[in-house]
This record gives C-alpha cells, structure tokens and sequence, in this order.
C-alpha cells in the first residue's frame, strides 16, 4: 500500500468533471504481474486485452474474496487482433489470430474505499503513450452496474 501511495494524485472523480489523474506513473512491474485473465471485446472495441492484477487482487481472486482488499490493483492492456499469415498458410484457413498494435492505452483499477467511496470505492486511471490522462467518472457508469461483484466485471481464469 505504501507503494502505490506514492503514486497516487487526486481523489475519486465527480460526475460533472474531470479531476487530475489518479496515478501520477505506471506502476512499476506491471507487466510481471499475474495474469487473471483474458478478453475479446467485440463492436466499437474489437480488441483483445490481459487482466493482470497485483498480488492482493490475485490472492484475492483465487480466494474469491468480495469486496477486494485495500491496495488491490487491477490492470488492462489491449491490442487490436489481427489474423497470423504465418500460422494460418499452416492451418490452410483463417483461424489463427495475434496481438495486433496496442489500443486505448493501459487502465487501472485501484481499490481503496475511503479515497475513492464516490466510485464504489476504485479509482479508475488510464494512460496513453506512458502519460497518465484524466478520466471523468465515465468507467463507474458501466461498472456500477455490476456492483455485485465490487464492480468488477473480470473473473478469474484459473
């Protein structure tokens, strides 16, 4: 928790405006984390993305524990999919597709339910090309909506 205090800005995000960033940086390591899973998002998306999740959102994901603990961190990188020439002449069809270019930057979700009670208790950061960029409170309108899972739309793939 010490970690991420230090990467942290300003607080949760009203509905009539954009606040600062939440993040300040990337968090270190990110891409070490464990892996929770794996999306396809279809329509305006049309992406494939990983769900990675700092040590206390894995623990708690493997022990099924709602709400997530303090200090969980939930992260996103998505990429454009696109068929794999190479595998599929193997193949002899289209049936073989890859990460693409990345898309819509890298987000977060970052539980801590004092700072953030306005948003069901997550603060939601993005950043594009490494630069953190502010968000209204645009992620909560589609995540209150699952507010029986501590709004968090990803299971774990064991």
């Amino acid at each position: 928790m010490e970690q991420l205090g230090s990467m942290m800005a300003a607080g949760a995000t009203n509905s009539n405006q954009k606040s600062p960033p939440i993040l300040a940086a990337i968090p270190g390591g990110y891409r070490d984390w464990k892996l929770i899973s794996v999306a396809h998002e279809d329509a305006s998306l049309n992406d494939i993305r990983a769900i990675l999740g700092n040590d206390i959102a894995v623990k708690a994901y493997r022990e099924g524990t709602f709400p997530f603990p303090e200090g969980s961190i939930i992260a996103r990188i998505s990429w454009m999919y696109e068929p794999s020439e190479e595998n599929n002449k193997i193949f002899g069809r289209t049936q073989s597709f890859i990460a693409g270019p990345p898309t819509n930057g890298v987000q977060f979700m970052i539980k801590d339910s004092k700072k953030y009670a306005a948003t069901g208790g997550w603060g939601y950061a993005q950043f594009n090309d490494s630069k953190p960029i502010a968000l209204s409170s645009s992620c909560f309108v589609c995540h209150q909506l699952i507010k029986e899972r501590d709004f968090v739309f990803t299971r774990y793939a064991p």
